[in-house]
């Protein structure tokens, strides 16, 4: 009977339950949409992380470069050889750590005993300042004869060197020291192989090299190219594209080659730490600060509240303004939706009168209407899943573009290898990431969830309403 009843009543009020449920649709899908873009901002902060971070790891371990002496020179300087006057090329690469002072190698296994971490690795991170050029030779011409020099000075003006100078190209890269016995942890571990081969374990002292895809592409090589550091030969045995956004890092290198570069033997700029736990982070952190004095200890979270740029901008609006936005339209479609049921109920006093006059009870009464509400809220629950299924397919579909750009943390490398030179703490990294929109479960289970709660919530004023009238209410309605 309740069945036959429900069905021939939104049957007959079609428009009214379409009405009902389209208010409360608009709602849900909004709510969907934001969460679902909400979802996405954490997951592109995400990928920028791991791409200037490191894939699988949790922190990392720094020291901060102490403040120069007082006359000390921090500048590049470059010294070439006796032939400076010739026209013939000049060639000098300055190779400097950068990113932070310099961690002794035996750090790495200190660190990695630390109650709560599961691994560590070292690497190292330099800075190549490569110039390339010439110089010429100019000749001395004298200015003039004929001339008095002045009293009791001859003729004959003084000499002057005329043409001659120098050309000179200056190329700065980055190059990161790795651990090859260990690259899942790391400045490559955010990075997939996509041509030639990465290191081998037997490779820790090899005179071999895996460049960025953008630095390969900027310099032509190719899996099997050489280039020169400082006079040292390597092969380039793979080109490495990142998972997400830009590589900060252009060339990887065996650690004991890169130290042997960068005049830091046994040396190390950045431990990358994996806890055993990714809930006790915080706490691992201050384990290995308590434990370890002098280092500066970077989460995942710290560069986090970093991020900058577009991606930050509009993880802001996703999270703040449009969550309270959601609220706000959710609240006015079960406000409406409530309205407009007990409007309903008012325009049925003849029937609810003649109901009850017929035997009805007034829990009967009201579960009735109850139930007209629910099924109106699941309607209104399933248009809005497919608005928001709809909207959350289109912002994926459309892809905008956000920028993001990871900023100094106060210590250290911030944003792994590459960030930061000579005297900073952390460089700005700026990239580029496209922005998707997924739909979870959960999200799902809480639209359905919504849609019951706002046909309840209706349906419990509706009901409320129809409860109260007596059945002499319908023999008014009479004319």
């Amino acid at each position: 009977m309740f069945g036959i009843y429900l069905k021939r009543e939104l049957s007959r009020r079609k428009k009214a339950a379409l009405v009902i449920a389209m208010g409360l649709a608009l709602g849900i899908a909004l709510v969907i949409t934001v969460n679902s873009v909400s979802v996405g901002m954490t997951q592109a902060q995400d990928k920028v992380l791991k791409s200037l971070y490191g894939l699988g790891t949790d922190m990392t371990v720094t020291k901060a470069r102490s403040a120069p002496k007082a006359g000390s020179s921090q500048g590049p300087r470059f010294q070439f050889d006796a032939k400076s006057y010739s026209k013939t090329s000049q060639s000098s690469d300055r190779v400097m750590t950068q990113g932070g002072q310099a961690l002794k190698s035996s750090l790495v296994q200190r660190v990695a005993a630390q109650k709560g971490v599961a691994s560590a690795v070292g690497a190292l991170s330099l800075n190549v300042t490569k110039v390339d050029g010439s110089f010429t030779q100019g000749k001395a011409q004298s200015s003039g004869g004929g001339q008095q020099g002045g009293p009791g000075g001859s003729g004959g003006g003084q000499p002057q060197v005329q043409g001659g100078g120098a050309n000179f190209d200056v190329n700065s890269y980055s190059v990161a020291g790795v651990d090859v016995t260990d690259q899942a942890l790391g400045p490559l571990a955010a990075m997939k192989i996509t041509s030639g081969k990465t290191f081998t374990s037997a490779q820790t002292d090899a005179k071999v090299a895996v460049v960025s895809t953008s630095y390969a592409k900027e310099k032509k090589y190719k899996a099997g190219s050489t280039f020169k550091i400082s006079g040292t030969e390597y092969t380039v045995i793979g080109i490495a594209t990142p998972d997400s956004s830009e590589s900060t890092t252009d060339v990887y290198l065996p650690l004991k080659q890169a130290q042997s570069l960068g005049d830091a033997k046994n040396k190390v700029t950045t431990i990358y730490v994996k806890a055993t736990d990714s809930k006790q982070i915080a706490t691992v952190k201050k384990t290995i600060q308590s434990n370890i004095s002098g280092t500066t200890v970077t989460t995942s979270s710290d560069l986090a509240s970093t991020v900058s740029g577009s991606l930050s901008t509009a993880s802001n609006l996703a999270t703040s303004v449009g969550k309270w936005l959601s609220i706000a339209v959710l609240a006015a479609a079960f406000l409406v939706a409530a309205l407009l049921t007990s409007s309903a109920v008012s325009r049925r006093v003849r029937e609810f009168g003649t109901l009850k006059a017929l035997g009805w009870p007034s829990r009967r009464v009201t579960r009735q209407v109850v139930g007209e509400s629910v099924v109106n809220g699941l309607i209104g629950g399933g248009l809005g899943i497919a608005l928001g299924l709809a909207a959350a397919y289109a912002v994926t579909a459309i892809s905008p573009k956000l920028t993001a750009q990871l900023g100094s943390t106060g210590g250290g490398m911030g944003g792994g290898p590459g960030g930061g030179g000579p005297g900073q703490q952390a460089a700005k990294n700026t990239v580029e990431i496209a922005l998707s929109a997924p739909v979870s479960v959960t999200t799902i289970a809480l639209a359905v969830g919504l849609a019951v709660a706002g046909g309840l919530i209706a349906g419990a004023m509706g009901g409320w309403r129809a409860s109260r009238m007596r059945p002499a209410d319908a023999l008014r309605s009479v004319s």
